[in-house]
């Protein structure tokens, strides 16, 4: 019962995570970028940081958790292993997302650079995407 509550908070920080982010990539940047306003992004990332940030850290208390539930000897690096391999593309998604993240905060946002932003935000987006399927992938059977 544990297991299943674990699995639809990260379901639902997931849809948090993604959704805020297909919203922001395919409702507000364009926007953006058609009238050159850094202050559209901003304000978006105002309110949807406050609820983005904690989605994330559910998602990778969550994912840890079942992690742990899932995997067989995690650390031999088993890509043969099917959640082991799961897991292994979800760490490679996580840590690209996390460069871009921490690149965007402390470089891109506060020199208000629009244009190497969008590719940023692009990016992130595609990435929370490919989470969703290699997760959906993981519980389906494998897709992957």
């Amino acid at each position: 019962m544990v297991l299943k509550l674990i699995i639809f908070i990260h379901i639902i920080a997931a849809t948090i995570w993604t959704g805020g982010h297909l919203t922001l990539a395919i409702g507000f940047l364009p926007k953006a970028l058609s009238k050159n306003d850094f202050k559209i992004i901003e304000n978006f990332e105002s309110k949807f940081e406050p609820i983005g940030i904690p989605a994330l850290l559910v998602l990778v208390a969550t994912g840890i958790y079942m992690a742990t539930v899932y995997t067989t000897n995690f650390y031999a690096f088993d890509f043969s292993d099917h959640h082991n391999k799961h897991i292994y593309i979800k760490l490679i998604l996580l840590i690209c997302t996390i460069v871009l993240a921490f690149h965007a905060r402390f470089v891109l946002i506060p020199n208000r650079n629009l244009k190497p932003l969008s590719y940023h935000i692009i990016l992130v987006t595609l990435l929370a995407v490919v989470f969703v399927f290699v997760g959906f992938s993981a519980r389906s059977g494998g897709l992957i």
